[in-house]
């Protein structure tokens, strides 16, 4: 969830910095979680993602939000990396 968003001017223009809080994703994964929804049957919740992490991902890796089989890959690599564990609702591997 965006939280600021603060504009400056440069002397190329304008440089735009957001700030956004991710609790409300994370926390919505954990009760989710905690509840056991989505952890059984032929389809599963792997997490609960932010459109603004997805996209900083996408932007890091060069690649396009068209590129339909790149962006699932990279999604699938950062969830199994541990590192955005909290967004995790089922905890298996796919």
């Amino acid at each position: 969830m965006l939280i600021k968003e603060t504009i400056t001017p440069t002397e190329k223009g304008i440089d735009i910095k957001k700030t956004y809080d991710n609790n409300v994703y994370i926390q919505e994964a954990k009760q989710i979680r905690d509840q056991g929804l989505g952890q059984t049957g032929e389809n599963r919740l792997v997490g609960r993602l932010p459109v603004h992490l997805v996209s900083q991902w996408i932007k890091e890796a060069g690649i396009s939000w068209s590129d339909k089989a790149a962006t699932q890959d990279l999604i699938r690599k950062k969830m199994l990396s541990g590192e955005f564990d909290k967004f995790r609702v089922w905890k298996g591997t796919y």
